[in-house]
């Protein structure tokens, strides 16, 4: 069969209406501007081609007569392929037919002719399908009934019809390609193989079998005539032939008949030196040449045979089949490849007159995918899939008429493109049938005609593609859903033109990055005329013009939006257009336009209100023109200047003319230098009537109690919130200019400023008022909510420069604003403000602490014992002052925010020392002294934990001032008794003993150690050195003296003292002495040995040489244990040698020798101080002093 046979009849004219009106991806109702674009859109499409016919429906492209634009998206798209389109003959359409007229003539002309064949095609089927389920003629007729839609009668009718034409010839297309492996007859080791094809009756194969005497290899040569027998090429010497050949069996009964092919060897006669030089070469072939000297001369050599049962046969096969032997058992003889198709000749003409086969096969696809999709209950896009019913027609009809796959799958892409623009269709559909179509362009030759059908599909998809790109914002809006359409349609439009076939069909340059992006400007353009429409101004007030200006600003803003976020990225991965910066550049020259003109109206014509009008038109183009840095930071798609097929996308970046200088909007704030002050005058008032109406309304109570309580009150918080607008006035205006963005920000920061200032006024006369008629607590409650408020106001300008970016407008005023200019303007207003609050602060603080100043005082100077020592402890007497501060303090704590607690505690503190130790030295009697500075240190240290709150309230080392320590060392020593303090000036000496360092008095060394076995401390006193010469010789007549001290822990231990050395200053001494005392004794406080050196003298006092203490705990043998708990039998220590170096005292600097002096009715402690006094006045110190 050859193509010549697919002829496509010439076109009829009639109207089809553009299938985009009716695209499923429409999301809403259009407006009467949009369906006027698309109307001119239809009728330049419907202009172009308008068949007849059902396949010329499918296959109509928009094509142009000469000099007819094809859209009015791309004038050079339309230079482009004008150049490839050849002109139709059209005729008029009756637009004014009546539907139903219209319907039934199409049924009669398009459908039932259609239906005839199908009809034709059941009835004379041949073959099984290839689908595994099999359908009868009746299950058949009835799919395609409901398919077309026909009543019962008029399948009758044309099924009558179709039964009176003449049945076709019923053939076998066989295509014999190649073999492999096949028996190798000749001398050489191969065969010159050739087919034998024939189609026999059973009948007539049994007939010839039974006429033989004997068995014979031979079928097809004598069952049946030599016409009917179809021979192949001989290929020479192989055991792999290749033939690809292809002939046409006619038969009768597909029931009784088989296929029969037979491959045989031919023999040719060789001459005898021929075959001696084979036998040279190879001697294997000696037996092969004995055993064809038995057969007879030009009998051919029979390698195999394939007999197929034509029932058994699908309507297409395409196999490797074994090769049978017929009288030899050879096993293996090899393969045939056999490419098998039943198919019709001689098919009547009448069933659809002047059709071919392809023009129905597309008719009759798209009737079964209308179906199919019409049966679907879900949504979902179709997906490619039919019915078996369908399929297996579709199948019979395109073998019984010898469609191609190419054929079949040009007639898919041109029936699934056409559905693509009018029903929900799979985008992988129209891929797989791309890549088909592409794979047969290289395989198989098309016909002229289909040539320019596929050619007119292909540009037609093209044409209705870039038209759903340039209305893309209406059809493919920013939804998850729909996004993923408009990058599968720039998808399908980059295969198109990367196909060979329409490289082919289209020689002119179609470069699809212009056209996209030609058909993005046009739609642009298209949209923003929509909108402006709808948002013109009824009347000619200016107000309402710059209104309607702000509109349609917000909606390019949107769509901006929209197309950096979403859109951008669907046409960047898809065909490399970077759309942001296609629509960024058409709004920007649009938008100048209208601004420019709606500037002009109002110029020499502000007003506030006309201002705050023309406010959001400002922050919109701001917005926009905030969006450039993001066209800056792009690169730019160009597509290297070769040929459509080796076109290469490159990412460059932009030149430098092309970031800046081009847009139009670059310096718009400009025209709005005229409404920057009523701007700047309209968010102060506003500011400051808020922060009033806020104070008036104000009951100056905390506005929230709990596990994070608020203590400010409502103002405070109002406050704040009508600061913040200003702050963000800043940021919306970002003014560009660095001088004057400079003075803008002194002026925003001078009204923060001044309302911050106004509000401290009027709180103040609003707590004035309300205190009129409030009790003291109330007042206090209020004054602590105040105080919270101005603290409140005083963190929020700390936060003013960060919120303001201060530092970004130094950054940018560098060059124009010095840096003494800068901080001296700012800061300065900043610290005028914050000055104002901390003496408000301050002041609050100051009335509430001079009110518990008061009330301490009092209490403290009501613990003032009298002559005779009060009756009521210490905890008793302190009580009063402690639940006074404790539920003041409580109060405050809980009214009043950390940082004004802090600051109200801190003077307080100061103030409660202060007073304490007022109290406390102006006690001029020494009865009831001690009693009194007991009290009074132990008031101290409840207010110091008071003070503390356990790490809550003042750190300790803000409480423990110069102040303080005084005072606690004042009260402690007076409120001990005489032996503490005794104990105390011991414990002092001994500690400075330990400090002391030198031997400027000399030193004296001892041997010491304590035995708990008798309770007897044992001093041995070695020697001394270094003694100061006290005689008029030069010399000394030292002796030590040892006393235990102090003598209320050793009242019965008398001194001991050791021999005399006379004129010595180091004397050896070597005398042990022993002290029967307790453990307990030696570890009481204070407890000491006093080592008194002196000088001999014989008519006179002993002369002071030294004096050094030595700790009795200390010693070896009395740490540890106490006496009864079972350390008294360990053995005794080891007596330790200790050098003490000589000391002596400084007169009248000791505290507690005055403070027990003072107490002249103590007899114990007058002779104590007697006792220290001497000592004092024997002292070198003094003298040195």
């Amino acid at each position: 069969m050859t193509s010549g046979c697919f002829v496509i009849v010439h076109r009829n004219t009639s109207h089809t209406q553009l299938p985009y009106i009716t695209h499923t991806h429409r999301a809403h109702r259009l407006t009467r501007q949009e369906s006027a674009w698309l109307s001119n859109i239809s009728s330049i499409m419907s202009s172009q081609s308008e068949p007849t016919s059902i396949g010329d429906k499918l296959l109509q492209a928009p094509e142009q007569e000469h000099g007819l634009r094809v859209r009015q998206l791309s004038p050079g798209h339309v230079r482009k392929l004008a150049q490839t389109r050849k002109s139709r003959d059209r005729r008029d359409f009756k637009e004014d037919e009546n539907p139903e007229e219209k319907a039934r003539r199409h049924k009669e002309l398009e459908l039932k002719p259609l239906y005839k064949e199908l009809l034709y095609t059941i009835t004379h089927k041949m073959g099984n399908p290839s689908s595994t389920e099999v359908f009868t003629d009746s299950q058949l007729h009835q799919y395609i009934k409901e398919a077309f839609t026909m009543t019962e009668s008029e399948h009758s009718s044309l099924m009558e019809k179709v039964q009176s034409t003449e049945p076709p010839v019923y053939c076998l297309m066989a295509t014999v390609k190649e073999a492999k492996g096949i028996l190798g007859k000749d001398v050489s080791g191969f065969s010159d193989p050739y087919c034998l094809l024939t189609i026999l009756e059973d009948e007539e194969e049994s007939r010839t079998r039974r006429s033989r005497a004997k068995p014979c290899k031979s079928v097809v040569k004598d069952a049946v005539s030599d016409d009917k027998i179809y021979q192949t090429d001989i290929k020479k010497q192989t055991l792999n032939p290749i033939w690809n050949q292809t002939f046409v069996l006619e038969f009768g009964d597909i029931a009784g008949d088989s296929f029969h092919l037979e491959m045989w060897d031919k023999d040719e006669e060789v001459s005898l030196t021929q075959k001696l030089e084979e036998i040279k070469t190879n001697f294997n072939s000696l037996r092969r040449m004995i055993k064809e000297a038995k057969k007879e001369k030009g009998t051919d050599d029979f390698l195999g045979k394939v007999v197929l049962k034509l029932q058994d046969l699908h309507c297409t096969e395409d196999n490797w089949y074994n090769l049978e032997p017929r009288t030899e058992t050879y096993p293996d003889r090899g393969q045939c490849h056999l490419n098998l198709k039943f198919i019709h000749k001689g098919r009547d003409g009448t069933l659809s007159a002047g059709r071919n086969a392809y023009i129905n096969y597309c008719g009759i696809l798209q009737q079964f995918v209308q179906a199919y999709i019409s049966k679907q209950q879900s949504s979902a896009p179709w997906k490619g899939a039919l019915c078996g019913e369908a399929q297996t027609l579709l199948e019979l009809y395109a073998t019984q008429n010898d469609l191609s796959p190419f054929l079949q799958d040009l007639a898919k892409w041109v029936a699934y493109s056409k559905l693509y623009q009018s029903l929900e269709v799979d985008s992988s559909v129209l891929f797989q049938q791309l890549t088909s179509v592409e794979y047969h362009w290289h395989q198989q030759e098309l016909p002229y005609q289909q040539k320019q059908e596929l050619g007119d599909s292909l540009h037609g998809f093209l044409q209705y593609g870039l038209c759903l790109v340039a209305k893309y914002r209406d059809i493919f809006p920013p939804s998850p859903s729909a996004t993923p359409k408009l990058h599968t349609l720039l998808r399908i439009l980059v295969q198109i033109c990367k196909t060979q076939a329409f490289q082919k069909l289209n020689p002119a340059q179609f470069d699809l990055h212009d056209e996209v992006s030609d058909a993005i400007q046009t739609g642009t353009q298209e949209w923003f005329s929509i909108k402006k429409g709808l948002h013109q101004p009824m009347t000619k007030d200016l107000s309402e013009i710059v209104d309607a200006l702000s509109r349609l600003i917000t909606e390019v803003q949107e769509d901006i939006k929209h197309n950096k976020d979403v859109w951008n990225r669907v046409f960047v991965s898809a065909v490399q257009v970077d759309v942001f910066t296609v629509i960024y550049k058409k709004f920007d020259s649009l938008l100048a336009k209208e601004v420019r003109e709606t500037l002009s109206l109002i110029e020499g014509q502000m007003e506030q209100a006309l201002a705050n009008s023309l406010f959001p038109v400002y922050k919109s183009l701001k917005a926009i023109h905030k969006d450039k840095a993001f066209l800056q930071k792009r690169s730019v798609i160009i597509l290297t200047p070769y040929s459509t097929a080796g076109s290469v996308w490159q990412l460059l970046p932009p030149p430098p003319h092309q970031m800046r200088g081009l847009l139009e909007l670059t310096n718009f704030q400009e025209g709005f230098r005229e409404a920057l002050p009523y701007w700047l005058n309209q968010a102060f008032s506003t500011t400051q009537d808020r922060v009033e109406r806020a104070v008036q309304v104000d009951k100056l109570q905390p506005l929230q109690s709990g596990a994070v309580p608020i203590k400010h009150s409502s103002s405070a918080v109002d406050l704040v919130a009508c600061i913040q607008p200003i702050c963000q006035l800043w940021e919306q205006l970002s003014w560009p200019d660095p001088e004057e963005a400079f003075m803008l920000m002194v002026k925003l920061t001078e009204d923060v400023c001044k309302i911050v200032v106004n509000y401290c006024h009027i709180l103040k006369e609003r707590v004035r008022v309300l205190s009129e008629n409030s009790d003291h607590g109330s007042a206090i409650n209020m004054l602590c909510v105040v105080v919270n408020d101005l603290e409140h106001l005083r963190s929020v300008l700390t936060r003013l420069p960060t919120q303001l970016n201060w530092a970004g407008l130094r950054d940018r005023t560098q060059n124009v604003i010095g840096e003494s200019q800068f901080h001296n303007t700012l800061p300065s207003q900043l610290q005028q403000a914050q000055s104002v609050l901390g003496r408000e602060i301050r002041s609050a603080l100051d009335t509430l602490g001079k009110k518990l100043n008061t009330d301490i005082e009092t209490h403290v100077r009501s613990m003032s014992t009298r002559r005779r020592i009060p009756s009521k402890s210490t905890e008793d007497a302190a009580a009063p002052l402690m639940r006074y501060l404790e539920q003041e303090l409580h109060y405050m704590n809980e009214n009043l925010v950390q940082e004004n607690f802090n600051s109200l505690l801190t003077p307080l503190w100061n103030n409660s020392v202060k007073i304490l130790y007022q109290v406390a030295t102006q006690h001029s009697q020494q009865e009831g002294l001690m009693v009194f500075c007991q009290r009074l240190l132990y008031t101290l240290q409840c207010l110091e934990q008071c003070f503390h709150a356990e790490g809550n309230g003042l750190p300790l080392n803000a409480l423990h001032s110069d102040e303080y320590k005084v005072l606690k060392a004042h009260l402690t020593h007076n409120s001990l008794s005489s032996r503490q303090l005794v104990e105390k000036f011991l414990e002092r000496k001994i500690w400075e003993q330990n400090v002391y360092s030198g031997e400027k008095y000399g030193a004296v060394t001892l041997l010491t150690s304590y035995r708990r076995s008798d309770n007897k401390l044992r001093v041995e006193v070695l020697n001394a050195v270094n003694l100061l010469p006290m005689d008029s010789n030069g010399f000394s007549d030292p002796f030590v003296q040892l006393c235990l001290e102090p003598n209320h822990i050793f009242p019965e231990i008398e001194p001991r003292c050791t021999q005399i050395k006379n004129c010595d200053l180091n004397p050896l001494f070597d005398e042990a002495f022993e002290f029967m005392v307790s453990l307990d004794q030696c570890q009481a406080a204070g407890a000491c040995l006093v080592v008194t050196v002196l000088d001999h003298d014989t008519l006179r006092t002993d002369d002071f040489e030294g004096e050094a203490f030595l700790a009795l705990k200390g010693l070896p043998g009395v740490p540890g244990g106490r006496e009864g708990d079972g350390l008294s039998a360990q053995p005794d220590a080891v007596p330790a040698q200790i050098r003490l170096p000589l000391m002596h005292p400084k007169p009248n600097e000791d505290s507690i020798l005055r403070l027990l002096e003072s107490r002249k009715g103590e007899r114990e402690a007058q002779a104590f101080v007697k006792k220290r006094r001497q000592r004092e006045k024997q002292s070198q110190e003094g003298i040195q002093l």
